[in-house]
């Protein structure tokens, strides 16, 4: 064992069951082991480095933003975090943003939100938010509760009240659960990441949508991992032609510095007042100006691209030897493999390329401006190593 293994074993607290690979450092999809040799990144830290390791436009954003003002409380005005915000509502046609620092904190805000908004237009007892089975948002006690899987719930009781979770894809079932249990909003994440890079369908998102807006019931949308360009979309919700009250989200805005973001529409947007809500660090003027960097590049260029190398990454995995089944949209791939995805992922990561699992599934995030070459090599190697 290398001594940084070792001291990881002594001093880290036991919470991630990381791979037996010391990354010391990377250029776009590549990345090197402390030995020099070379993977390519099919994960890009969970759906972060959007542009790939080392990204020279967003390293000029950020150390030009270090250079000038690494930090301010949110007292102050500071350029970066409000032309983030004006970028941000402009793309989406939502009204007001406020930043945080992951996905569990701005699905947080969401639900606070969601709680105030309901408690003043029909009355305190309008709490309970809506989530669905296999659905997850996050870690803190009150995303747990939102999280629609019981395993991650046994050992943290008793968890933030106030959630009830439905089957995805039963509308009736959904209705039935906000209407009998008086609820203010129902949140979703239109692929179900963590719970197996499951789409959900497009009947089902918008008859929801149609249901929420019927009975004023904020449509909160978790865009978490799906969202930034992750699905040949800005955001997922616009493959299914829905405009949500909110959308959370994170990961990828900020293209490896820690942001997130709850963006509210015209329903929300004055929901959050003066001591409402805060962060000491959402809007951090570093974490902005890299997130500024990201953001204006994914063009219609971009999205069209991410969806062409979808395209093939699909065509090349369905049906192949071992493979059982392909979900998933643009860069957020699902593989069923016959065997074991653990095994897979090992056999990938012997073999030079870094992928990820989410439930029976191998999941792929690469960066959205990964090499077609670089891409393809990877799935060669993958289908090797489902075989």
């Amino acid at each position: 064992m290398s001594e940084l293994k070792t001291i990881d074993k002594e001093y880290i607290a036991n919470t991630y069951a990381r791979f037996p690979v010391e990354l010391v450092s990377g250029k776009g999809s590549l990345v090197y082991d402390e030995s020099g040799r070379e993977y390519i990144d099919m994960g890009s830290g969970i759906g972060v480095t959007a542009f790939g390791i080392a990204d020279d436009e967003w390293k000029a954003a950020v150390t030009g933003q270090l250079g000038k003002l690494q930090h301010m409380s949110n007292l102050y005005y500071t350029e970066p975090c409000a032309r983030l915000a004006k970028l941000l509502c402009e793309k989406t046609g939502m009204k007001k943003v406020f930043f945080c620092n992951s996905g569990a904190e701005a699905n947080e805000g969401a639900i606070k939100a969601a709680r105030k908004y309901a408690a003043e237009k029909k009355g305190p007892d309008y709490f309970t938010i809506v989530t669905l089975e296999n659905s997850f948002h996050g870690r803190t006690l009150t995303t747990l509760a939102a999280t629609g899987q019981a395993h991650y719930h046994e050992l943290f009781q008793p968890l933030t009240p106030g959630f009830v979770h439905a089957p995805a894809n039963d509308l009736e079932a959904v209705k039935t659960a906000a209407l009998q249990n008086k609820a203010a909003a129902v949140l979703i994440e239109c692929i179900q990441g963590e719970g197996g890079v499951i789409p959900l369908q497009k009947d089902f998102v918008t008859g929801l949508a149609a249901f929420c807006k019927a009975e004023d019931i904020l449509l909160m949308v978790d865009e978490v991992q799906t969202g930034n360009g992750r699905t040949g979309e800005l955001y997922a919700y616009m493959n299914f032609g829905v405009q949500p009250d909110v959308v959370s989200t994170a990961k990828g805005l900020g293209g490896g510095l820690p942001l997130g973001a709850v963006m509210f529409g015209e329903k929300t947007e004055f929901t959050l007042g003066a001591g409402d809500h805060g962060s000491t660090f959402g809007g951090n003027p570093v974490c902005c100006a890299g997130a500024l960097s990201i953001l204006s590049r994914i063009d219609d260029k971009l999205l069209a691209d991410v969806k062409k190398k979808s395209a093939m990454a699909f065509a090349a995995l369905q049906g192949a030897p071992g493979v059982e089944s392909v979900s998933g949209m643009g860069l957020m791939i699902g593989i069923k493999p016959v065997k074991p995805a653990s095994d897979v992922v090992k056999a990938c990561m012997e073999n030079g390329v870094l992928c990820l699992t989410a439930k029976d599934k191998v999941r792929l995030l690469p960066a959205l401006n990964i090499p077609e070459d670089i891409l393809m090599k990877a799935i060669e190697v993958i289908k090797g190593a489902c075989a």
